[in-house]
């Protein structure tokens, strides 16, 4: 460790999240990305990492709550090995990646949306364009965190909206950084369906 980086975690002693992060490195990441099929939600998801895992579990922290930029990368990494193996594998033409949006006031508090800021790395060389603002937030909703499968579906029914029609001739990867009861990832799902896409990819980074 540097002597600089040394006197700073002195002074101010990193999070164990942090600390746990960064024991983790690349092929750390690389060695847990394990993408599964997940039928929570229609269609299917595909969890890329398991939350279970104490590192993802800490990188997903740092991301969501931190701006950890460490966390974006290495999260970016795995997201970008996927990636790359699939549009090699996949001939689907028109495809773009649909990041789940923040609510108004958690994009305004954390002043970032942590799912864009992993994007930002994992699309470097991957020939898959990237819509921000294809969909919105509706209404603000409750964080889901301490809701139970049924009420985190009636929080989030109805909050997403796209912003103009779609086509139904391309692919639309919806991602999201965690996967749990699904509902989050069903209620973009339906959005984006009812606003005309035929072929809708949702992925979460952690599952």
């Amino acid at each position: 460790m540097r002597i600089a980086e040394w006197l700073v975690d002195l002074l101010f002693p990193p999070r164990a999240s942090e600390q746990r992060m960064r024991r983790g490195d690349t092929n750390a990441v690389l060695a847990l990305l394990s993408p599964t099929v997940i039928d929570t939600c229609t269609p299917p998801a595909i969890g890329l990492l398991p939350f279970r895992d104490p590192l993802v579990r800490a990188l997903i922290h740092e991301a969501k709550y931190h701006e950890h930029e460490r966390a974006f990368a290495l999260l970016g990494g795995a997201l970008h090995e996927y990636l790359a193996e699939w549009t090699a594998d996949v001939g689907f033409g028109d495809v773009c990646v649909v990041p789940v949006p923040l609510s108004a006031a958690r994009q305004k508090t954390r002043g970032y949306n942590q799912v864009e800021r992993v994007l930002a790395y994992a699309m470097r060389g991957v020939s898959i364009t990237v819509h921000s603002d294809l969909l919105v937030r509706l209404r603000d909703t409750p964080s889901q965190t301490t809701l139970s499968g049924s009420a985190r579906q009636e929080n989030v029914h109805g909050a997403f909206g796209a912003v103009h029609p779609l086509s139904p001739e391309s692919t639309y990867i919806l991602l999201d950084d965690v996967l749990t009861t699904g509902a989050t990832m069903q209620a973009a799902i339906d959005a984006l369906t009812q606003a005309g896409a035929a072929r809708i990819i949702p992925i979460a980074l952690a599952h």
